[in-house]
């Protein structure tokens, strides 16, 4: 190649030709932005002369670039104006390594004065919230059943949130179980009613919310972007409807090959972060029901909802809680992700965002996801897994202290539920769909199984096109080499399930046709968790190896077709699959693996740090 270019070019004419290359080369490298509290967005964004926010260093990042943020608070909304071209040539946003940077939604409000009471007073201008007020904002949308009239900001007092008054005289009154606000919004002024018990907020911290999200770009489309490392908290996130455009506090909105890792996420009035849809065109919005959403499902597959263009998310090792409406939600958008890693808990416990899609992952759409290695409590539902959930697996998740762990909705399958603790002692697990497997769980509380007909899609395998439609009709479900404690009866038996391998303890029931069984209900396994130090122990006495002559290594070929899709349970590249590592990652017996969520524990009383 160098002989043929001088004999081209000439030896003047090659070196010029290498000083170019070199030059392009150099062009071409990825450049870094770095971001302070100390910064200027005039400067150019180098390390000795940083910019002043993270949204110039938006502005200024091409595909390949990093934007760096150093140690401090930003108080700004984050819109990607564009992303990156692949996974190789992301736009990355990343805290500073060792540093905290802190992104919030509101703002100090400072100026308060004494009423009665313990009852303090601000006015605004309105001019304060910019274009968006959220004491102006009303939670409305698609299958919302919340009290009409509350809005979408909230009161702060020392990072704590404040619950909304219904009355003004609530909050002019004594302070009683709680602390309240009011807000009154007029022509110019914005006027705010909080209720501090013995504390004067001019001398604390109290924040309000002005803004609606934290990082989120307006536009669909903005793919391959990475957001590393950030505390990101306090927004006034609205309703995100199952057919509507999806604000998270932070959000993909439509797009496809984001990577959201090791953030801490908190306060979003709705939900913490989005894997959703765009907003459908005025006058084409179906109605909220169960054909209308069918109806949306066609405009997304004429939209581009597919592997090429949506999804292909990662949402991993992020600590989000104290969402009153999801921590992790997607409408169609988060098909072929992977969420996993994460501690998700204190969601939807307020009952601030009341309706449907509360749970601390709740996913329309989940072809192909990877739901694995999560911890999460507190919250309204654990996982809700609801409609078209096909080649999903939900694998070594840690649920407990919720209302209901794992909610499955009139789905299809095939879908597999492997290697969990199901720990929440009340309905633990609502069933209302059919062709699932569920191998190696500890399940703990109430199994609950309803049919419903309501008419839903499935698809072709490892694709969002759809196969047909059909209605629920129960059953079609596989339960293998799990353990079942103080359940009562499995409620399947007047539907036709495989069944092999499990053990049952403390008057657990097993299913009525059921034969390749161990029953150990006069024993009480006493599963028990304990946070201790920052980890999670759980506690369990075992009477005897969980192993024995009923279980076999789950496979592709052990678990069949499904009945409505004729899928096969598969790994999303098609190719077969075997549970043979237990919760921890553990190779299983080849032969006869242990029941449950742990291969070979042991005996006796076993500790195990399960996080």
């Amino acid at each position: 190649m160098r002989d043929l270019m001088m004999r081209a070019f000439g030896v003047r004419g090659f070196v010029y030709a290498c000083i170019w290359s070199i030059a392009a080369g150099v062009a071409l490298q990825a450049a870094e932005f770095h971001v302070a509290t100390t910064g200027n967005d005039a400067n150019p964004g180098t390390a000795a002369a940083p910019l002043r926010t993270i949204q110039r260093g938006a502005e200024l990042a091409q595909p390949g670039d990093v934007v760096t943020v150093h140690a401090g608070v930003y108080r700004e909304r984050v819109n990607p104006p564009r992303g990156g071209e692949s996974d190789a040539k992301r736009i990355t946003y990343q805290a500073a390594p060792g540093e905290k940077v802190e992104i919030k939604g509101s703002e100090v409000v400072k100026g308060w004065e004494k009423g009665s009471n313990d009852t303090w007073k601000v006015t605004l201008p309105n001019t304060f919230f910019g274009s968006f007020n959220p004491y102006d904002e009303v939670l409305a949308g698609d299958w919302y059943e919340g009290r009409g009239g509350r809005h979408i900001g909230t009161v702060y007092l020392e990072g704590n949130w404040i619950e909304e008054a219904q009355a003004l005289n609530d909050v002019l009154a004594p302070v009683g179980r709680k602390p309240l606000w009011k807000a009154e919004v007029g022509g110019t002024h914005t006027t705010i009613w909080a209720q501090f018990k013995g504390t004067d907020p001019n001398a604390g911290e109290v924040e309000i919310n002005v803004r609606k999200c934290i990082f989120y770009p307006a536009q669909p489309g903005r793919n391959y972007i990475t957001v590393r490392g950030f505390v990101m908290r306090n927004a006034a996130t609205p309703w995100a409807g199952a057919m509507s455009e999806q604000v998270g506090l932070i959000g993909t909105h439509w797009s496809k090959g984001w990577i959201i890792e090791s953030n801490t996420i908190s306060h979003s009035i709705c939900a913490g972060v989005t894997l959703g849809r765009y907003e459908l065109p005025a006058g084409t919005k179906p109605p909220a029901t169960a054909p209308g959403f069918v109806k949306s499902i066609e405009y997304a597959l004429r939209d581009g909802w597919s592997r090429d263009k949506i999804g292909g998310h990662i949402v991993r090792n992020n600590h989000i809680s104290h969402c009153e409406r999801n921590a992790i939600h997607g409408s169609l958008g988060g098909i072929f992700s992977t969420i996993t890693g994460n501690t998700i808990h204190d969601i939807a416990v307020l009952g601030w965002a009341a309706g449907p899609e509360s749970a601390g992952i709740k996913l329309l759409g989940s072809q192909d996801v990877l739901i694995s290695g999560n911890n999460i409590y507190r919250c309204n539902r654990g996982i809700w897994l609801d409609w078209m959930a096909q080649g999903v697996r939900v694998s070594g998740n840690l649920l407990y202290d919720n209302a209901c762990d794992l909610f499955l909705e009139v789905n299809h399958g095939p879908y597999l539920v492997d290697n969990n603790l199901f720990l929440s002692p009340t309905q633990q697990i609502k069933d209302w769909s059919h062709g699932g497997a569920f191998v190696h769980n500890l399940f703990r509380g109430k199994i609950v199984v309803e049919v419903h007909p309501r008419v839903t899609p499935y698809h072709l395998a490892h694709d969002t096109k759809i196969a047909g439609l059909a209605a629920g009709s129960g059953g079609d479900n596989r339960f293998f080499n799990n353990l079942f404690v103080v359940i009562g009866q499995l409620f399947y038996d007047k539907y036709d399930i495989r069944t092999g391998g499990n053990i049952f303890y403390e008057g657990a029931r097993r299913y009525v046709r059921e034969t390749n069984y161990l029953d150990r209900s006069g024993f009480k396994l006493n599963p028990k968790i304990e946070q201790k130090d920052g980890n999670v122990l759980f506690h369990m006495q075992v009477d005897a190896p969980l192993s024995h002559p009923g279980t076999a290594l789950v496979t592709t070929e052990l678990l069949g077709k499904t009945k409505v899709s004729q899928l096969g349970f598969e790994n999303p590249d098609g190719s077969p699959l075997k549970i043979d590592t237990d919760y921890f990652g553990k190779p299983r017996d080849p032969k006869h693996p242990s029941a449950g969520p742990f291969e070979n524990p042991g005996a006796g009383e076993l500790i195990l740090k399960v996080w």
